[in-house]
């Protein structure tokens, strides 16, 4: 069954003519598969463990996810956050409850929580470790117009320590989150380097209030959207993207996530890396109203079982944690898994961690990609916890699909920016 949100969706794609004449053609593979590039327009973005480590939190996952996309917060999920954060916290030694450092690109948790990639702004360059995030538009950063209380652990961004920052005079930005917190600030242009590609006056948003949501992560010193610029929240004048002001320097429009299940993954800009991927890359269109990188799913499948062919509508987002999709759908697949519950306490699914839980399939074009078990057998509420917390979650009350890390975890996916936008899809070896 197809939610409302979907059949709108599809037919925004629809409306939009995205069935037409795509570069590169669906089902094809024609963007520097075939050609070796050469020159200096592209990098690679390798990631490492983080020193900063915290207890993965379920109910935190979702929350985080529900006030990215402005969902108001329930009470039980809420409670359900501080339940899981009493219990990590008594079990935890005094190390782990406080860990410090950094490190060049991150992911957040052992199990991959959120990927983070070290930034260097400025001159002389000020590192930080910023989330890539496909699922927004904004480079905003922790700065020193931040309060101290809302600094735990993170680094910040000066403006007045770079000979080569100026203020953007009038610019301000604004994103509300959907329990009613906030983060806004100034804006000003600076040096902006990642893996060796710069942008000279790339737009830094700078943190003057950080939502609590950021502020308890100290692992995240701000974020790179990767979204659109369409959904840049710069006002009065929205503003270009890092990767649409750093176009003119790469050898393609093209960036790429390869991401992995406990093992460090990386993205690449302005290129393909054919030893990365197995077989052909299908590429589907991506509607890029109002800045999400949305495409159409073909369809599911759980466990050795019948592929539905029902189109999921969602967007490809590095930027959060789990894969949600509608509730029939993660609704048949627990249904198969036993001894789980769709828990309040904890926040959504959990099931016994010795549960044998199916594989989950999704469709693009006519390719199929099965996400394993283990990937979806997501980590234990707590470290002595005997009950895991599922990776794949209810889209229900988010009003859109979200295909995540654990989805993107089973793929390799290149983020086409041509005119008009494709994502492609492919299969590699997968580590289990």
């Amino acid at each position: 069954m197809v939610s409302v949100t979907n059949l709108f969706l599809t037919s925004l794609l629809a409306a939009a003519g995205l069935g037409s004449a795509l570069p590169p053609r669906i089902g094809t593979t024609v963007i520097n598969q075939d050609q070796t590039i050469t020159g200096n327009g592209r990098t690679t973005l390798k990631q490492v463990r983080n020193p900063r480590y915290r207890g993965f939190n379920g109910a935190r996952a979702i929350y985080r996810t529900y006030l990215k996309y402005g969902v108001e917060i329930p009470d039980y999920l809420l409670k359900a956050v501080a339940k899981i954060d009493a219990e990590q916290a008594e079990e935890a030694s005094p190390e782990v409850k406080r860990a410090t450092g950094s490190a060049a690109a991150i992911p957040i948790d052992v199990i991959d929580i959120a990927y983070v990639t070290p930034v260097t702004i400025g001159t002389p360059p000020q590192t930080l470790s910023l989330d890539l995030d496909t699922g927004s538009s904004d480079l905003w950063v922790f700065s020193s117009l931040t309060p101290a209380n809302q600094v735990r652990g993170q680094e910040i961004y000066s403006p007045s320590k770079s000979s080569t920052s100026k203020l953007l005079s009038g610019h301000t930005w604004s994103i509300t989150y959907g329990d009613g917190s906030g983060s806004r600030g100034t804006v000003y242009t600076d040096n902006f380097t990642i893996g060796g590609l710069e942008v000279p006056s790339q737009a830094v948003q700078t943190a003057q209030q950080v939502s609590s949501g950021f502020t308890t992560e100290a692992q995240i010193d701000g974020l790179v959207g990767l979204g659109f610029s369409t959904l840049n929240t710069v006002s009065p004048s929205g503003q270009l993207t890092f990767f649409d002001n750093a176009r003119s320097k790469l050898d393609a429009p093209v960036f790429t996530a390869d991401l992995k299940y406990k093992a460090t993954g990386s993205y690449d800009f302005g290129f393909i890396d054919k030893a990365k991927y197995t077989g052909e890359i299908t590429y589907t269109p991506v509607n890029k109203n109002p800045g999400y990188w949305t495409f159409t799913s073909t369809g599911y499948g759980v466990g050795s079982g019948n592929f539905s062919e029902t189109p999921i509508t969602g967007i490809a987002d590095t930027g959060t944690t789990l894969l949600y999709l509608p509730t029939a759908i993660v609704t048949a697949y627990y249904r198969q898994v036993q001894g789980a519950t769709n828990s309040r306490s904890y926040g959504g699914y959990v099931f016994p961690c010795t549960a044998t839980l199916p594989t989950f399939t999704f469709g693009v074009g006519n390719k199929r990609f099965v996400i394993p078990a283990s990937y979806i057998n997501y980590a234990r509420i707590s470290a002595t916890s005997t009950q895991c917390f599922g990776g794949i979650q209810s889209s229900s009350s988010i009003g859109i699909n979200i295909f995540g890390d654990v989805a993107l975890k089973a793929a390799f996916v290149v983020f086409n920016g041509a005119e008009p936008p494709t994502i492609g899809w492919a299969n590699k070896k997968l580590v289990t």
